[in-house]
This record gives structure tokens, sequence and C-alpha cells, in this order.
């Protein structure tokens, strides 16, 4: 596992993916693959999501966080079936302690009967709203498909069969967050806007209205991703790279203190929750990391039930339990390294 020096975040059209060419769709693979080796970030055009999904969804956010606090607190993700709701400023805490200048609202994939009894799956928790509801769905399921092309490339990438992934992202855990940080008015505190991390998932599909996205490279500096128009960000996640058996980076990254207020809506793509992820058979390692297999969703749960106050306090009270060889916090790619060092 290897990161560059690098300082800039490659853009790439990924328009050729929808081509009826195979080797239109390989040419635009290699992009991937070169830019998930070398950087584990990188910006897309050419997706296909229309400006007035994306301005729906972005609209909605506003107007759902503009609620006074015990409005929004009626949702609280602490009280749902599946870990989806409002998650208030300080609820999660990532490896190191810090805690997060954000707010956000959770939304799954929303099973109103569950292909199975898993505890992130399950009927998301909306809020009073039929137009949130449409809308985020809307743009969820956009976004997911979007996933599912993008799997194809990186499949496509590691010199695999395009449908690689398909058969284990039917029913997946994919989670959209939709998270604002406010303006802090306080010019000398320094408090991040989300700690430095690397996301659990396959990768993320991002969508931001604002710069504050930093991405630490090869040699430990933080490097912005500036805000391009049209551009979703990805970035590999801990599967990923597990499933390429190194030849993809898990990225640390952060959000630092924002300058100005910020919307953000990940889309952490992943697995069917019983998926074994391990390194695909036939891929060699790259580097000298050897990755022992997890169940993806027992891995999201214990990382996620780490990081959220509401179940942690469940875990110290005995009324939950980490899935057994459940991995702490920051476990692969940097995070890793920065815990173990």
């Amino acid at each position: 596992m290897v990161h560059t020096h690098f300082t800039s975040i490659p853009l790439i059209d990924v328009a050729g993916l929808y081509a009826e060419s195979l080797a239109e769709r390989q040419r635009v693979a290699d992009e991937l693959g070169r830019a998930a080796r070398e950087v584990g970030f990188l910006q897309i055009t050419g997706h296909g999501i229309s400006r007035d999904l994306r301005e729906g969804l972005i609209h909605q956010a506003r107007s759902f966080f503009a609620r006074p606090l015990d409005e929004k607190m009626r949702f609280y993700i602490g009280q749902s079936s599946n870990h989806s709701g409002y998650v208030p400023e300080g609820e999660e805490q990532f490896a190191g302690g810090s805690k997060d200048l954000k707010e956000a609202y959770d939304v799954n994939y929303d099973y109103t009967e569950a292909p199975q009894v898993y505890p992130l799956l399950g009927p998301t928790q909306w809020p009073d709203s039929a137009d949130f509801k449409r809308e985020v769905s809307t743009y969820y399921r956009a976004a997911l498909a979007l996933g599912d092309t993008l799997f194809r490339g990186f499949a496509l990438a590691l010199g695999l069969a395009e449908d690689t992934f398909a058969g284990i992202t039917r029913q997946p855990t994919s989670q959209l967050r939709m998270i604002h940080y406010p303006l802090d008015p306080d010019p000398v505190a320094d408090r991040p806007g989300i700690g430095a991390h690397t996301d659990y998932e396959c990768f993320t599909i991002l969508l931001p209205t604002a710069e504050g996205l930093q991405v630490l490279n090869g040699d430990g500096q933080w490097i912005d991703v500036p805000l391009v128009e049209d551009a979703f960000v990805i970035n590999i996640g801990d599967m990923l790279e597990v499933l390429s058996n190194g030849h993809f980076v898990a990225t640390s990254h952060r959000v630092r203190k924002v300058s100005e207020e910020r919307f953000a809506f990940p889309l952490f793509c992943a697995c069917d929750y019983p998926t074994r992820i391990a390194p695909i058979a036939g891929l060699p390692p790259r580097g000298e990391r050897v990755y022992e297999p997890v169940s993806c969703g027992d891995h999201l749960f214990a990382q996620t039930a780490q990081t959220f106050r509401y179940l942690r306090e469940r875990l110290e009270d005995g009324s939950l339990q980490l899935p057994d060889g459940a991995a702490g916090l920051s476990s692969f790619g940097q995070g890793r390294r920065e815990v173990t060092a």
C-alpha cells in the first residue's frame, strides 16, 4: 500500500463508462485505477446526475437544518431501528477523541421489509416532510446507480470481469449522509469540521457545496480538494482497499475549520451485509500488508458503534456487543498507520 507525494486531485470524465465500446470503458477505468492506486481520491464529471436532483437535495437539507434543535431531535438517530435520522453536533467521535463541528441527517436504503434482520438494515426514519422523503430518495437512487457504474469501472481497473461486484451489491448497506457544517463565528477556535479518518465502505460519492475538504498525501501534507462545478468527489474506503489486496488505497481526509457555511452529501457505497471482505482471488498483494477477512456488515456496525455516542453508551452498559473480531477505529489505510505508529 503506497501513497504518493501527490499535490492535486485527479479530475476524470467518466462518461465513457456508459459507452457501448469495452475499449472506451476500459480507457476510463484505467484512469480510475491510477487515481485509486496513487491518491485514493479523485473528482469525476460526466456522471449523468442532473443539476435539478442535486439542487433538490441541497434545498431539503437547508430547510431541515434551519429548524430549531428541539424539532430536529424529534428524529434523533438513537431512536431509529436502522441507524438513520438526525445526528446532533458532538454525537460522533473518531479515533483520537476529536469531536466534530457538524450536524447530519443519515439516510439508508429504505428497506420497508428488510431482507434479513441486521443492525443497519430496515426502514429509514424520515422527518415529517413528504418533499424531503421524495427528493432525498430520488437523489439516493440516482447516486446509488452511479455507484454501480463505478463498481464496474473499478473492477475493470483491477483487471477483473466488469460484473465482479454485481453479485455482492444487491441489497447494500450504503448510507447517504446529509451534513451541515455551520460557520463558527469564533475566529480563534480551530476545531475541525470533521476529524481525520478513512471511510469504512468501498468508496464514497461526495457532493460538496463549498471547499474545506483536505486529503493526506504520502509526505504527510494536507492537500486541499478544490470545488469543481458539476463534479463529485470520489474516495476509496477501507473495504475496497481490502478487496483490491492493497492496490487501491483508503486515504485519510478531514474537513478543516470552515470559513463559510458548508453542506456535504457523501453516499458511502458498500456491499451486502453478509459479504466476506477479503482480497479477491488472483490479485497479488501490493505491499507487505496481509489483510484479515471481515464481514462487511459487521465491520460497518463495529466502526459505527465505536463512533456514535448513543451506541457507545449501549456498549458500556452491556446492552450492545461488538461482533466477534471487531477492528478498532482507523484500522485501514493511513488511519491504521497513524493509530499504530
